[in-house]
């Protein structure tokens, strides 16, 4: 077996990188991450792009700052599929934390769908704990091209950064 490491970064999402975000969603998605890079511009939100050594994101995620008082909500948070299990989702939630920390908040929440248990595990791994649930909906394309809602319920967990 060959083993192969990488350095990877952790900077802000910029506009250059989005015809390389394919991978984490759909086309609507993909325009929807332009919206999300204007309001990090205007410092509503973070949105961290986790690049290989050329620049190209392999993992991306937001982190609101509007959501709750005292703390900085992640949210969009996915790593290309073929990367997944290597550590970088760890990565990414950690550097997020140091991101909401560095602006002076002690906690870090986020919303998991109830039927993505891979997911809850690695936040319940990184010491996020469930402290409630709430619906959450987002548009999404459906197969014929047309623009639906999606539902679904999610725990909310939280983890203390001080």
């Amino acid at each position: 077996m060959t083993e192969i490491r990488l350095q990877l970064s952790v900077r802000d999402l910029t506009h250059q990188d989005l015809p390389s975000c394919g991978w984490a969603g759909d086309a609507l998605h993909v325009r929807q991450l332009a919206d999300q890079i204007r309001r990090a511009e205007a410092g509503e939100i973070d949105y961290l792009a986790v690049c290989t050594p050329v620049g190209l994101p392999v993992a991306v995620g937001g982190i609101d700052y509007t959501v709750r008082p005292g703390a900085g909500t992640l949210w969009q948070l996915g790593v290309h599929p073929a990367l997944r299990s290597c550590g970088i989702g760890t990565l990414l939630i950690r550097s997020a934390e140091q991101w909401i920390a560095a602006r002076g908040l002690t906690r870090a929440e986020l919303g998991v769908e109830e039927d993505n248990p891979r997911a809850r595990a690695l936040y319940e791994r990184l010491g996020y704990q469930a402290f409630g649930r709430e619906p959450d909906s987002w548009d999404v394309v459906a197969e014929d091209g047309s623009v639906r809602r999606y539902e679904t319920m999610c725990a909310l967990m939280r983890k203390d950064l001080a």
